[in-house]
Parts: C-alpha cells; sequence; structure tokens
C-alpha cells in the first residue's frame, strides 16, 4: 500500500528553448500569439457525436516560439494574446518538424496575463529534423 503521507512533486518548468525532438513531460508558461483552425469535423445541424476541432497555435516565451496543435476543448482557450500553461506536453514530429502537443494525460490552463513578450525570431517548428540511423560496428 502507498504511504499516505506522500507529497506531490513540484512542477519543473522547462523554456521553449530547451524542447528537443521526441521528449515529454513538459511544463511550461506561454503566450499564445496567433491561432488558425485548420480542422472542424462535425455536422452543425445533425446531433453531435463527437465533434472535432483542431487549431494550430504559435505559442512561445521569453526564450522562443513553436506551434501549438489545440484539439477539441483547449482550441477555445487558445486565443491570441492569452497566457497559458500547458502540464504534460510532449513533442510530436510532423513533417521533420517539431510540434507541442497536450494530450489526455496533461492539462491546459489559462491564467493571468503573464509580463514576458514573446522572441518571435526564434520559432523552433521551422528547425528542420532527420531521422538518422547510426549503424554500430
Amino acid at each position: 500500500m502507498a504511504d499516505s503521507k506522500t507529497t506531490k512533486r513540484k512542477p519543473v518548468f522547462t523554456k521553449v528553448d530547451q524542447l528537443r525532438p521526441g521528449t515529454s513531460g513538459h511544463n511550461l508558461t506561454v503566450k499564445v500569439v496567433s491561432a488558425k483552425m485548420v480542422l472542424q469535423k462535425g455536422r452543425p445541424d445533425g446531433p453531435q457525436i463527437r465533434p472535432m476541432k483542431i487549431a494550430e497555435c504559435l505559442v512561445g516565451d521569453e526564450t522562443g516560439t513553436i506551434v501549438f496543435t489545440a484539439r477539441n476543448d483547449q482550441v477555445d482557450m487558445m486565443k491570441p494574446d492569452a497566457t497559458v500553461i500547458l502540464r504534460n506536453a510532449k513533442i510530436d514530429m510532423f513533417k521533420g518538424s517539431m510540434r507541442l502537443a497536450v494530450d489526455k494525460w496533461g492539462r491546459v490552463e489559462v491564467i493571468e496575463p503573464a509580463s514576458f513578450t514573446v522572441k518571435e525570431d526564434n520559432n523552433l517548428s521551422l528547425v528542420e529534423y532527420e531521422l538518422v540511423n547510426v549503424v554500430e560496428e
């Protein structure tokens, strides 16, 4: 049985410029620079079984920016100039570039506006990565 006096770990927050391909478990405080709806499925006139919304949002902090893929309820929170905390975020690779995403194991929270200004000239999603297999001899 688990000890009843276990304490929760304090979250460790990282900065955008520290994100690397294939990593997960990131906690970040970011500002939304822009948001663009890329997919909206579901009939507006019929019964909604599971409507699906996906938006690509450019988010960032004082170290850089990255594209965040917002899904369903997350889309409504990602308004330009909003400050959000992304908990347990992961890096997905899409066409060789990094995308930030929060799945069902993570959380997106809107918080009070932050005082930092977003460094928009360091977009990590514009860096293209290539998977290289290393053969050991």
